[in-house]
């Protein structure tokens, strides 16, 4: 990789978008443009992503020869902010058979008749796999207080057992990476009306986000403080920049390349070397 794009690694990672654990974040004071932050052109952006895909695929075939270290990658994020396109573009390229996408929805009458975590810890990442979560637990400290589905007490003490959870994780060997994708509200409106007025995009658009757009506030305050109180250590969270996609994906494939080569990985020997010479 190019001494340029290490750089730029370097500078994303280093607490550029970090909610540090102990210290208070307030959304409305994050830029959801990423001005002033990388010193990058857009003009360059589809050459650094592409080396960036590749620089990725290179470390997601170390992790999966490996198979020493797991990696979980938590998406949240208001509706239109990109959690899929992250994970078409970011992703593009790295073999499957060791990348997994989650998605929860809805819970079903099963999963209802566990506790909340119950589900989630069946789709965590095993040795030399990469999973990602699009949407995850922190729905049951979002939707459900935005909703009032539960009392305020449940949602509240949700903060610590996933703090707990996401700690024990860690402890097993998985490194969690967690995204908050960081819109404005004028850049959902937007991009809600473009999945009106495109014939292409009509399938993306529900009546349900009309309704959730209005629930706005209580969500950035319920963002605000999940964040707040669930960005630690062994699990921080970033606010990526998301009004500009390419400068979003930028941003995640930065931060989850520099973790995987903080692993420091190597590809492992044969049981039994056999010189070339026998086997011809």
């Amino acid at each position: 990789m190019k001494n340029s794009y290490k750089n730029l690694i370097q500078d994303a990672s280093k607490k550029l978008y970090r909610a540090e654990p102990g210290t208070r974040v307030h959304l409305n004071k994050f830029d959801c443009n990423g001005r002033d932050r990388l010193d990058i052109k857009k003009k360059r952006e589809k050459e650094i992503i592409l080396s960036l895909n590749d620089e990725l695929d290179r470390l997601q075939e170390l992790l999966y020869a490996e198979r020493k270290h797991k990696i979980l990658v938590v998406l949240q994020a208001m509706d239109t902010a990109g959690k899929d396109g992250v994970i078409r573009h970011v992703f593009k390229g790295v073999n499957p058979q060791g990348t997994r996408v989650a998605s929860f929805k809805e819970p079903t009458a099963l999963e209802l008749d566990h506790d909340y975590l119950w589900r989630i810890h069946q789709q965590v990442p095993g040795k030399g796999e990469i999973v990602i979560f699009n949407r995850s637990h922190y729905e049951d400290v979002l939707i459900t207080r935005v909703h009032e589905l539960v009392p305020r007490a449940v949602w509240h003490r949700r903060y610590q057992q996933i703090n707990d959870f996401e700690r024990m994780l860690s402890e097993e060997g998985v490194t969690i990476l967690k995204f908050f994708l960081h819109i404005d509200k004028d850049e959902q409106g937007q991009r809600l009306r473009e999945r009106l007025d495109d014939p292409n995009k009509n399938w993306k658009f529900s009546a349900a986000d009309v309704k959730e757009r209005a629930l706005w506030d209580k969500y950035q305050k319920a963002y605000e403080d999940a964040i707040n109180s669930t960005s630690t250590k062994w699990a921080p969270w970033y606010i990526v920049p998301a009004n500009k996609k390419w400068y979003r994906d930028l941003v995640i494939s930065l931060i989850i390349i520099d973790k995987l080569m903080q692993l420091r990985m190597q590809f492992p020997r044969p049981a039994e070397m056999i010189e070339s010479k026998e086997i011809l």
